[in-house]
C-alpha cells in the first residue's frame, strides 16, 4: 500500500513534465462550426489537457500528455469527423523554448513591429504560411513576436521577412542579447512615431484648407480659388495616398491573403469618398443630369485619415508604457563580469561567463549571474528582483542572484546558472508567457473579433443597398455617406486590446512586486478563491529552527548559552545549529569539549574544559536527564527521582508553556545539576499573522496544513490566528486534503514551498509557491512569491480584482461602442429623429475608442 502511494506521489510530481504544447494545421474547415466540431473531438481524447481550434488561421493549438497520446491519434479522430490534420514530424515544441530547429529544419524568432491586434496576428501568420517549406508558425500579438519553423531547402529567413514586409509590417530578428533587442525595438518605435508625427502635421496642414474650401457657404472669407474642386483634389491626393499609405496594406491583405482587418475598412471607406469626389470634380455634369447635386467629400477622406493617424500616434505613446515591467527587468541585466581564470582576473561580456567560473564582484557593482559565494562577506540589495526592501547578508555558502547589487564588501562566487538559466531570465520568460496567455474572459472578445471585420463589411454593403434603393433623395449621397460611416466607426482593435493590455500590465506590476504569475487564467481566478490552505513549514514559518528562549536556573542567560553552545559545537543535529550560531553571533568564546558523545534521539554528553578543569556536561531531552539520574521533578506524571527537586513548580510550568507553543526544549546540566534550558523552534514569519488577518478580512476560509501532531499544530495556529487545522498529514495525503475542500464546491488556493507540497499545489485551483522553496514546487504552482512574504498573497487577490475590473470596463465600452454606434452610423435613427452620423465624427470616435482602452488599462499602474 505504501509503495503504491509513493509511486502515485512521484508520478503526480512528474506528470507535468510529459505535457507538451503543439500547433497543427487543419484542412477542410469552412466555418466556425467546423472549428467547434474538431475542438470537441480532440478534447474527448485521453491525455488532452486543452485544445483551441482557430478557424481564421486553420490551426489547432493543443496541450497533451505525450506519454498517452500522439499526433497520429489526433490525426485519426479528426479524420473520422471529416477533416484532415497535417501532423508534423516529431519535434521539440515551441513552448519548451526551442532555440534550434528539428533535424534538417531551421528556427527563426522575430519581433514584428506594428502587429498589435488579433487581426494583425492572423494576417502575419497567413502571409508566412503562403511560403513553401513552412512547418510551424506561432504568432503572439501581445508581445509582437513570431516564431517560425521552416525547411531551409524550400525557403529562407529573408523570404519570411519579405512576406512580413509585404503584409505591411517590419520584423527584427531576435538574438540572445535581450538588451540589444530592446534597444532595436525602441529605435523602431521612435522611428514609427517620428514618421506618424510628420504625416499627422502634413495631414492637418492640408486638411484645414480642404475643410474650409469644402464649405464656402460657411466660410465666405475663404478665397474662391481654394474652393475649386480640382484644387481640393490636388490638396487631398497626398493626404489620401501618402499620409494614409499605411491603410492600403489592408487592401493588399484582402486580395493577396483573403483576410481583412481594420486597415481594410479604413482604406475602402476613404477611397470610396475620394473616388466619388474625384468623379464629381471631373464629371459634374454627368451627376447633375442624374439628379445628384455635385457635392464633393474630400474633407471627409482627408480628416478621417488624419484623425485616425493621430489616434494611432497617441495609442503607440500610451502602449509604450504597457510593457515597462519587462523593460525594467531586462535593464537589470549586467553587461560584463569580472572572472578569475587561471589565477588571472579578466573582464568578459556576460555571454562569455560559464558555469563554475569564479566571479569577482566589488562594492557597488551588479552581480552578473547566479552563483554561490566562496569567499567574502557583504550586504546585497535584492529589491529589484525579489521585492525585498532590506539588504540581505551574503557570506560563504550563500546563494547570490544575478542582477542584484553588491553593497558593501568584496565577494567571490562560483557561477551556478548563466544565460537563459539565471533567475532573472526565468522571471522574464515567465512574465512574457503570462502576458501572452489568454484569460477565459478573453474568449468572447476573440470570438467576436474573428468575425467582426467581415460582418462590418456586410453591414456596410447592406447599408449602401438599403439607402440607395429606399432612402430619400439624393439616395446615392445618403448611401455613400452612411456606407463610409459604418466602415470608419467600427473598431475591432478596442475589442482585441481590452483583455491583453490589462493582463500585461497586471502581470508586469506583479513581477515588480516580487509576484510571478504563470498565466492569465491564474490572475483571473485569484479573486474567486474562497478557501486557502497554508502549509506550516516554510510557508507560515521560516522553515529553519531558531533559538527562541533561554531560561537560567543557575547563573545568567549568557553563561547558559555559552555552556550549551560549547557542548553542541560538534553536533550535526538540526537543533544544535541555532544554539551555536547565536553564541557565535554574540562573540562568545566556546569552551573545549573532551569525550564528546552524541546519543541518538536524546542529546549530547561531554566534558567541558573550563580554566583547565573538566566539568561533565549534558544537554538534551528529559529522557537523557532521567537516564543520567538528574531529576526533573514531578513532570508529566513522572515521579521525583530524588528527595529534593531542583525544579520549582514555576520552571515546570514554563517548560509546559513553551512546549504548548510548539517549541522543543533542551535541558542543560553541568556536574549533574540543572543549569537551565533552551527552547528551539521553527518560528513564524513576521508577516504571517498580518497576512492571515487580511485574508480572513477578505472573507477567505483559512486552513493550516502540517505533518506535526495535533498539540503542536494547535499551538502554531493559535499564534497566527487560524482556527481550521489539518494535522499529522503525510506528504502523499496533501493533494487529497485539497480535493476534500474542493468537493465542497469552492475554489481552493494552496501555498507551500517543498517537494512534498508539489502535488497539492498542482491539485489546487490556485497553487502559490514560496520563492525560497524548491524548484519543483515553483514549477507546480501557478503563482510564485519571490521573497516568500505572506502579505503578497492578499496582494495577488487584490491585483486580480483590480485587473478583472479593468478588463470588464474595457470589454463593456468596446462592446457598447460597437453595438451602439454601428447602427447609428448605418442610419437607423434617421427615420425617427433625422439623425445621421458624419463620417468625420465616426473617425474621431473610432480613433479614440482604442486609446480609451489603453488609457483605462494604464490605470492599473497607478493603483
Amino acid at each position: 500500500m505504501k509503495g503504491r502511494e509513493e509511486r502515485k506521489f512521484f508520478d503526480s510530481l512528474l506528470l507535468h513534465k510529459s505535457l507538451v504544447k503543439e500547433v497543427f494545421k487543419i484542412k477542410g474547415m469552412h466555418c466556425a462550426s467546423c472549428a467547434m466540431i474538431i475542438e470537441r473531438a480532440v478534447l474527448k481524447l485521453v491525455g488532452v489537457k486543452s485544445a483551441q481550434v482557430n478557424f481564421g488561421s486553420e490551426t489547432l493549438l493543443v496541450e497533451y500528455d505525450e506519454k498517452k497520446l500522439s499526433p497520429k491519434d489526433m490525426e485519426k479522430v479528426i479524420g473520422e469527423v471529416g477533416y484532415k490534420l497535417l501532423a508534423p514530424p516529431a519535434s521539440v515544441p515551441f513552448s519548451s523554448g526551442t532555440s534550434a530547429g528539428e533535424e534538417g529544419k531551421s528556427f527563426l524568432a522575430l519581433k514584428v513591429i506594428g502587429m498589435d491586434s488579433p487581426h494583425c496576428a492572423m494576417v502575419v501568420e497567413q502571409a508566412i504560411k503562403t511560403l513553401s517549406g513552412i512547418e510551424k508558425v506561432e504568432v503572439d500579438y501581445n508581445n509582437a513576436r513570431a516564431k517560425v519553423l521552416f525547411s531551409p531547402e524550400q525557403t529562407n529567413e529573408e523570404q519570411i521577412e519579405k512576406v512580413i514586409r509585404d503584409a505591411g509590417y517590419k520584423s527584427i530578428r531576435e538574438t540572445s542579447e535581450t538588451q540589444n533587442l530592446l534597444e532595436k525595438e525602441k529605435i523602431e518605435r521612435e522611428k514609427e512615431l517620428s514618421i506618424l508625427k510628420k504625416k499627422i502635421i502634413a495631414g492637418a496642414i492640408l486638411s484645414i484648407p480642404i475643410f474650409l474650401g469644402s464649405f464656402p457657404q460657411w466660410f465666405p472669407f475663404w478665397p474662391s480659388i481654394l474652393t475649386n474642386y480640382f484644387i481640393l483634389l490636388v490638396l487631398t491626393t497626398p493626404v489620401q495616398f501618402w499620409v494614409g499609405s499605411r491603410f492600403y496594406r489592408g487592401l493588399v491583405v484582402l486580395f493577396k491573403y483573403r483576410a481583412a482587418d481594420m486597415n481594410t475598412l479604413i482604406a475602402i471607406g476613404t477611397l470610396a469618398a475620394y473616388i466619388y469626389s474625384s468623379a464629381i470634380a471631373f464629371f459634374p455634369g454627368f451627376f447633375a443630369k442624374g439628379g445628384i447635386e455635385p457635392k464633393v467629400y474630400f474633407d471627409t477622406s482627408a480628416i478621417i485619415i488624419t484623425l485616425i493617424l493621430f489616434g494611432r500616434y497617441l495609442e503607440i505613446l500610451a502602449k509604450g508604457r504597457v510593457s515597462e515591467a519587462i523593460k525594467k527587468l531586462m535593464k537589470l541585466q549586467a553587461k560584463t563580469a569580472r572572472v578569475i581564470r587561471n589565477g588571472k582576473e579578466e573582464e568578459l561580456s556576460i555571454e562569455e561567463v560559464m558555469v563554475n567560473d569564479l566571479v569577482l564582484v566589488r562594492p557597488g557593482e551588479k552581480i552578473p549571474v547566479d552563483g554561490e559565494v566562496t569567499e567574502g562577506r557583504s550586504s546585497v540589495d535584492e529589491s529589484l528582483v525579489t521585492g525585498e526592501s532590506m539588504p540581505v547578508t551574503k557570506e560563504k555558502g550563500s546563494k547570490v542572484i544575478g542582477s542584484t547589487v553588491n553593497l558593501s564588501g568584496r565577494l567571490i562566487f562560483k557561477a551556478t546558472k548563466v544565460g537563459k538559466e539565471t533567475l532573472l531570465s526565468q522571471i522574464i520568460k515567465q512574465v512574457e508567457q503570462a502576458q501572452a496567455s489568454k484569460a477565459p474572459i478573453q474568449r468572447l472578445a476573440d470570438l467576436v473579433s474573428a468575425y467582426f471585420v467581415p460582418a462590418v463589411l456586410v453591414i456596410a454593403i447592406l447599408t449602401f443597398i438599403v439607402w440607395f434603393f429606399f432612402g430619400p433623395e439624393p439616395a446615392f449621397i445618403f448611401a455613400l455617406v452612411n456606407f463610409v460611416a459604418v466602415l470608419i466607426i467600427a473598431c475591432p482593435c478596442a475589442l482585441g486590446l481590452a483583455t491583453p493590455l490589462a493582463i500585461m500590465i497586471g502581470t508586469g506590476n506583479a513581477a515588480l512586486k516580487g509576484i510571478l504569475i504563470k498565466d492569465a487564467e491564474s490572475l483571473e481566478i485569484a479573486h474567486k478563491v474562497k478557501v486557502i490552505i497554508l502549509d506550516k513549514t516554510g510557508t507560515l514559518t521560516k522553515g529553519r529552527p531558531e533559538l527562541t528562549d533561554i531560561i537560567a536556573v543557575e547563573g545568567d542567560q549568557n553563561k547558559i548559552l555559552q555552556l550549551a553552545a560549547s557542548l553542541e559545537q560538534y553536533s550535526e543535529h538540526h537543533l544544535a545549529k541555532p544554539i551555536v550560531e547565536r553564541a557565535k553571533n554574540e562573540k562568545f568564546d566556546l569552551f573545549e569539549v573532551k569525550d564528546f558523545e552524541a546519543i541518538a534521539g536524546k542529546g549530547i554528553k561531554g566534558n567541558l574544559i573550563i580554566d583547565g578543569r573538566e566539568f561533565p556536561g549534558l544537554i538534551g531531552n528529559r529522557l537523557l536527564m532521567k537516564e543520567s539520574n538528574i531529576s526533573l521533578g514531578n513532570f508529566e506524571g513522572e515521579e521525583d527521582l530524588s528527595s529534593s527537586s531542583p525544579f520549582a513548580a514555576t520552571w515546570v510550568k514554563e517548560i509546559e508553556k513553551l512546549e504548548e507553543e510548539g517549541k522543543t526544549v533542551v535541558i542543560l546540566a553541568v556536574e549533574n545539576k540543572i543549569k537551565g534550558f533552551l527552547a528551539v523552534a521553527d518560528i513564524l514569519k513576521e508577516t504571517a499573522k498580518e497576512a492571515v488577518r487580511v485574508l480572513k478580512k477578505e472573507g477567505l476560509e483559512v486552513w493550516m496544513l502540517t505533518g506535526d501532531n495535533e498539540r503542536v499544530a494547535k499551538a502554531i495556529a493559535r499564534q497566527v490566528g487560524i482556527e481550521n487545522i489539518m494535522a499529522e498529514v503525510l506528504p502523499q495525503e496533501k493533494a487529497e486534503k485539497v480535493k476534500e475542500l474542493q468537493k465542497r464546491g469552492k475554489l481552493v488556493a494552496m501555498a507551500g514551498d517543498g517537494i512534498n507540497d508539489a502535488p497539492a499545489l498542482a491539485q489546487a485551483d490556485l497553487g502559490i509557491a514560496m520563492g525560497e522553496g524548491t524548484d519543483i514546487a515553483m514549477e507546480s504552482a501557478k503563482v510564485t512569491l519571490m521573497r516568500g512574504d505572506l502579505t503578497l498573497i492578499p496582494e495577488v487577490i487584490s491585483l486580480s480584482k483590480r485587473t478583472l475590473a479593468i478588463i470588464k470596463q474595457n470589454l463593456f465600452w468596446a462592446f457598447f461602442y460597437n453595438i451602439a454606434f454601428i447602427p447609428v452610423a448605418a442610419g437607423v435613427l434617421y427615420p425617427f429623429f433625422g439623425i445621421l452620423l458624419d463620417p468625420i465624427f465616426a473617425a474621431a470616435a473610432m480613433a479614440f475608442s482604442s486609446l480609451s482602452v489603453v488609457l483605462n488599462s494604464l490605470r492599473l499602474k497607478r493603483e
